[in-house]
């Protein structure tokens, strides 16, 4: 088959040809594969990388998602989750609110928590130890997957801890991984257009250097299909392909497409869905030593998310039981986003994979 895709890639079967000998893809051959037209060429050769990373499987697993507050001191323009304290739809729950939460899940078949939310100036990272173990002592198997780098960030400056130290405290209070949020897009010059008040790209990779260094693994993301160009995503797929040769602690990488509902960079149109699935097979292919490559289906919706498998990605998340309202608040057509295993399981198979249920680091659950 991949001798067949390789004789008719035309221009690019030099490229074709490297990604077949397993060889790595310089910068400018990414930039080639973003800026050619040939979809289905792309679509075959990052499914056919994708199979030698994880066969005919695409993996999901069985979570629910805590978002303590969309109160944040930064304001980044493309965002519709944030709220102002006081302001209409604001929250902001206490942490026996959020135990609470936990409990409706007590003696459920559940992996993994998922917690992020906004910077909220008055939580510190006391607060988030003391509900890191509160929710150990309610579901002491669960997998905790919490707060982004620019969450981190902020808690750990405030306590005056060294980034090291206040991830050691957190992992000791039952931190098990960090999510990839926060990453946006890398480039300096973009990030100070959408996003100049939050940490920079080198306080998100050095974050996530260091937990890996310490044991916490984590994703990536990308925030893509806004004011940046092609060069500026594959800056930054390059930036995390470095970081990961160096520790090797990503699970997987998840593209995240600009939704402009609700937000301040509403004038800018959104992108079509050819190039959401140029973007997953460029991902794909350009990020030969990250495993995994999630679609998100809250923010995709399921019917893209189930097209998405057939251009590099597998996984789709999880079960995520209507507990996230990040993407619906920017316009999502999943409004209230859940889906049971048997639903999950039917989505995989009618797009021609096997469906693998994993916990939290892919390790298969059968």
């Amino acid at each position: 088959m991949i001798e067949t895709i390789i004789e008719k890639s035309g221009v690019l079967k030099p490229i074709a040809e490297k990604i077949y000998e397993g060889q790595r893809l310089s910068i400018d051959e990414g930039l080639e594969l973003f800026n050619i037209n040939n979809l289905s060429l792309l679509a075959s050769l990052a499914v056919w990388r994708k199979k030698q990373i994880s066969g005919n499987k695409v993996f999901f697993n069985r979570n629910f998602h805590i978002e303590p507050t969309n109160i944040c001191m930064f304001a980044c323009k493309f965002c519709s989750y944030r709220r102002k304290r006081g302001q209409n739809s604001a929250w902001d729950f206490d942490i026996p609110e959020m135990l609470d939460l936990c409990r409706k899940y007590e003696g459920k078949n559940l992996s993994e928590v998922h917690i992020v939310g906004g910077v909220h100036p008055d939580r510190n990272l006391d607060f988030y130890t003391e509900l890191l173990r509160g929710i150990k002592t309610i579901l002491p198997q669960i997998h905790i997957k919490a707060f982004t780098a620019v969450e981190l960030d902020y808690m750990i400056n405030k306590a005056g801890l060294s980034i090291e130290k206040g991830l050691e405290k957190l992992k000791e209070s039952g931190l098990d991984s960090i999510p990839g949020g926060g990453a946006e897009i890398f480039d300096e010059k973009i990030r100070q257009q959408i996003c100049g008040d939050k940490a920079p790209a080198q306080i998100w990779l050095k974050i996530h250097e260091i937990a890996h260094k310490i044991g916490l693994p984590s994703n990536a993301t990308m925030l893509f299909g806004h004011i940046e160009t092609y060069r500026h995503r594959i800056e930054h797929l390059e930036l995390l392909r470095r970081l990961q040769d160096e520790t090797g602690g990503f699970n997987a990488f998840i593209p995240l497409k600009y939704s402009n509902a609700n937000n301040r960079m509403s004038s800018i149109g959104e992108i079509g869905i050819t190039e959401v699935m140029k973007n997953f097979a460029v991902s794909r292919l350009y990020l030969d030593n990250i495993a995994h490559i999630k679609s998100y289906w809250p923010m995709l919706g399921k019917g893209t998310a189930q097209l998405s498998m057939n251009y590099g990605v597998d996984d789709m998340d999880g079960t995520i039981d209507d507990s996230t309202k990040i993407y619906s608040m920017a316009g999502s057509e999943e409004t209230s986003p859940a889906m049971t295993v048997s639903e999950i399981r039917d989505l995989i198979s009618a797009a021609g994979f096997v469906a693998a249920e994993r916990d939290s680091l892919y390790n298969e659950i059968v």
